[in-house]
């Protein structure tokens, strides 16, 4: 399954849904929504600052994840930000892959 950090800000009238259901209480509907898709959640969190809540989801792959995304963004009343994460064996991967590239202004390749 892959790892994505989701980030969310509650919108009008989805700060008094939170106040009304609890932390707890809209916990519960993230982790059924992401069951729903086949994901699971490891961990929810709420703070303050630019985001209100932060969870930590495991899903199958990334068209789960949108889905749960437009899903909860459609209510108009949240709006969420998911970020694919990578294991250090993930970068240990990619910094052997190798491609051609030139820099812009540079009219050679080494």
């Amino acid at each position: 399954m892959a790892k994505y950090l989701v980030c969310g800000k509650y919108i009008g009238e989805g700060v008094q849904g939170l106040l009304s259901e609890g932390g707890s209480g809209r916990r519960s509907v993230i982790h059924e929504l992401a069951g729903s898709l086949g994901g699971s959640v490891e961990s929810v969190y709420y703070a303050f600052g630019e985001y209100d809540i932060y969870g930590i989801f495991d899903m199958p792959d990334n068209s789960s994840m949108a889905a749960f995304s437009l899903q909860a963004s459609a209510s108009g009343l949240v709006s969420v930000t998911c970020i694919p994460l990578m294991l250090p064996e993930d970068i240990d991967e990619a910094a052997k892959k190798t491609g051609r590239y030139r820099p812009p202004g540079v009219d050679w390749l080494p």
